[in-house]
């Protein structure tokens, strides 16, 4: 059917043919069926949207993807790609080949799976998992897809938190400290997926995330590290597609998450990579058995792409620093960073310890400590965030919150218990977090502490009333920081 291309913007970055109904019946196109466009440049492939009034007959709209299209067109129905078959495999549980991971992944970079495939693809893997030898195959063929950093240095340091921790924003302090003792490290962060705040997000708090392949090169040689967007530069764009569907409903199985981390690293180049896996109750993973399993495949995986891959095991049952939100982690940063009596103890014991870890696994014989009292991990951060086109005078007492806001205090005299990451993730997310920089939780409490009636338990911020009563709606139904009786208390210890 030859039909005229017309660009038209229905807010979608997927790549969307639109046609009229009756250009639709004649050519037998239904609802999500492809259609194959020739043209003079060559032939895309569309998705295929029926329409009464956003285009008229013998028109086709084309969305944002195929705007290079243009004139006179011929549009034929397109088969189905081989990869849904694949998907649906899957969904059945039955194991992938390596060709069969290829194709899907192939498919997902190339926009042929529509919203509702891709969904299936990550709900098939949500449910039925993904064996090692699928692990690997998926992470390889993630990792080839899109663009690829390379370095000079023999040895690229690279940090990851698989998440699931309130506050645990380690990875500016770390990347301060490391880049300071000499090392090379590119850090390419996500924006959150599960969690109020990615460290993309906070990031984002301080200057600019999104850059060109040319200027990370630029800002790691003159500084030696960065804390940029990966989904900024194409490394591994397969893997934001991913996430894209897996944010509606939080979700984050193991071994799409041991692709997603090392697919990301592997395309920033990176030799030497320590893995922070919290666990604990209210934590993404709840069991030292559990957090040992995933550690061992991220190690084996890592042999597989020739990558040197330590994890650290950490109790994720408490958050880490007192800000929930990228603002408010970004101030626990900043404040750690200064040496600030506010500075969250725990975020600072965390970020040394993890640092030295990574040091040590890279060879370097310097003290995490060191850098960071003698104020030198605070200069470099101050570097790195000039390169990267923020303020560096920036202080932490300069980040406010959100205006809105509601304290929940103790309706009980006690011990405070438990401290409920998850619900307090939650919380911060209902808050308007990460979308809403500056929303997010303070948190006044942690495991063991001693509490008085009415004593404030933590504060929601957010940037709207509604927001707010939102979040404060929810907190009436959850209790995410327990505190019981000091007999209750004993007898929960037991």
């Amino acid at each position: 059917m030859q039909l005229e291309a017309a660009t038209i913007d229905i807010g979608t970055s997927r790549p969307l043919v639109l046609l009229h109904s009756d250009d639709a019946d004649e050519l037998g196109a239904h609802p999500l069926d492809r259609v194959r466009i020739d043209h003079d440049e060559g032939t895309m492939t569309g998705i295929v949207k029926r329409t009464d009034e956003l285009v008229n007959p013998g028109i086709v709209g084309v969305t944002e993807p195929l705007h290079h299209v243009r004139g006179g067109v011929k549009v034929t129905l397109a088969g189905t790609p081989q990869s849904v078959r694949y998907v649906r495999k899957k969904l059945d549980d039955i194991e992938l080949e390596a060709h069969e991971l290829e194709a899907i992944v192939t498919d997902i970079h190339e926009n042929r799976l529509s919203d509702i495939e891709l969904s299936a693809y990550v709900s098939a893997v949500y449910t039925n998992g993904l064996s090692l030898e699928e692990t690997k195959h998926l992470t390889e063929a993630m990792s080839e897809v899109g663009q690829q950093l390379r370095w000079d240095s023999p040895v690229v340091a690279d940090k990851h938190s698989i998440g699931g921790v309130a506050g645990n924003c380690v990875t500016p302090i770390l990347v301060a400290i490391v880049a300071e003792a000499g090392l090379t490290m590119p850090k390419t962060s996500s924006r959150a997926v599960t969690s109020p705040a990615g460290t993309a997000d906070v990031m984002d708090v301080f200057c600019d995330v999104e850059f060109a392949m040319a200027d990370i090169e630029a800002i790691v040689d003159e500084t030696n590290g960065c804390l940029v967007w990966g989904g900024g530069v194409d490394l591994s764009p397969v893997d934001d597609e991913i996430i894209r569907a897996e944010y509606p409903l939080s979700i984050d199985p193991a071994g799409q998450l041991i692709a997603s981390v090392l697919s990301k690293k592997r395309g920033a180049g990176s030799s030497h990579v320590v893995i922070d896996i919290p666990y604990g109750e209210g934590a993404k993973v709840e069991s030292l058995v559990a957090a040992r399993e995933l550690a061992d495949d991220f190690k084996r995986v890592g042999t597989h792409l020739e990558m040197d891959i330590a994890c650290a095991i950490t109790h994720g049952t408490d958050p880490v620093g007192r800000g929930v939100g990228p603002v408010l982690e970004a101030r626990d940063v900043l404040a750690v960073l200064e040496g600030a009596e506010s500075a969250p103890e725990s975020l600072r014991v965390k970020s040394v310890r993890l640092a030295d870890m990574l040091l040590e696994h890279c060879g370097v014989d310097a003290s995490a400590a060191d850098i960071l009292e003698s104020g030198r991990a605070l200069e470099r951060f101050r570097r790195i965030i000039t390169a990267q086109n923020g303020d560096p005078s920036v202080e932490s007492s300069d980040l406010e919150p959100g205006t809105e806001s509601a304290t929940v205090r103790a309706s009980r005299a006690g011990i405070a218990t438990r401290v409920d990451n998850r619900q307090l993730c939650d919380l911060a997310r209902r808050a308007g977090a990460p979308l809403d920089a500056r929303a997010g939780l303070v948190i006044h409490q942690a495991v063991g502490a001693e509490i008085n009636l009415e004593e404030p338990l933590y504060t929601i911020h957010a940037e709207t009333s509604t927001k707010l009563e939102e979040a404060k709606s929810l907190a009436d139904r959850l209790e995410p920081i327990r505190v019981r009786s000091r007999a209750d208390a004993l007898v929960e210890r037991r």
